[in-house]
């Protein structure tokens, strides 16, 4: 995921029901499925390190926040039913914050719930070589480092939610425990300029949270976290969700997208 808030809700749902005859590629169930799970794994890894409750449905999971960190819903299969719908509708009535759910089916309407809707395209990167970055990328090992991530993150992405900054919030120090979880800093002249998050899981590697120092931008610092975070994965199938603006990127760094994730955000 790169820089997903600062892309407008640009789209409204679309109907993907014709999307299931035998035309329909294999590669869109293959990289949706991939997506929905590696998703599920990290939200999981980042509500287990944050304390907040994690609820795991056949259709759905959904992390319980506070009213900064909000809930999120992450949905796993594209046919909620009468019964998996009411249950979610009613934990966003539950929520104390803002709440934000990923469709990457693009299947299920939550119109009903009030919320904005974009959205943005699935991209899939094939195992292969992958270049160095022109900056140094480090793993994060120190609590001062993840800190240090959670500050670019929160400026690259404006995180209001989480102003004024209280370390440990947004990436508290058990993340980094988290089987599969990395986490990515860029350094440039001796400054932290970008920062990301990767997860494995299940033989698959996905980005999340690719954020680049406002004050840095465009000086290559985004190439550099993807390059960085994206070597230790290069043996293995990678996914993300970009932006529009991002898609460029990835696009030159041998992604394509194959198909679109409807997003739903109550901000």
């Amino acid at each position: 995921m790169a820089n997903t808030w600062q892309t407008a809700p640009d789209a409204r749902v679309e109907d993907r029901s014709r999307q299931d005859g035998p035309d329909r590629p294999a590669a869109f169930d293959e990289a949706v499925i991939r997506q929905a799970r590696n998703s599920a794994a990290f939200w999981t890894a980042l509500g287990d390190s944050r304390g907040h409750e994690v609820i795991r449905r056949r259709s759905f999971l959904a992390v319980l926040g506070d009213e900064r960190a909000g809930t999120r819903f992450l949905l796993q299969e594209p046919d909620l039913d009468a019964h998996e719908l009411a249950e979610l509708t009613e934990l966003v009535g539950r929520s104390t914050g803002p709440v934000d759910a990923e469709d990457p089916f693009s299947t299920t309407d939550l119109s009903h719930l009030g919320m904005r809707n974009w959205q943005m395209p699935i991209m899939v990167r094939p195992p292969g070589p992958v270049a160095a970055p022109a900056m140094d990328v480090i793993r994060v090992r120190r609590t001062d480092e993840l800190q240090t991530t959670e500050q670019i993150v929160i400026d690259g992405f404006e995180l209001t939610r989480f102003d004024p900054y209280r370390p440990g919030e947004l990436f508290p120090s058990a993340l980094t425990e988290q089987p599969g979880v990395d986490v990515f800093l860029a350094v440039l002249d001796g400054e932290a300029v970008g920062a990301g998050v990767t997860v494995v899981h299940d033989g698959v590697g996905c980005h999340y949270w690719v954020s680049t120092s406002s004050a840095h931008r465009s000086r290559g610092v985004g190439r550099a976290v993807m390059l960085g975070s994206l070597a230790p994965m290069a043996n293995l199938p990678v996914t993300l969700t970009a932006s529009r603006l991002g898609r460029p990127l990835y696009e030159s760094l041998g992604y394509t997208a194959v198909t679109e994730s409807t997003w739903w955000s109550s901000q």
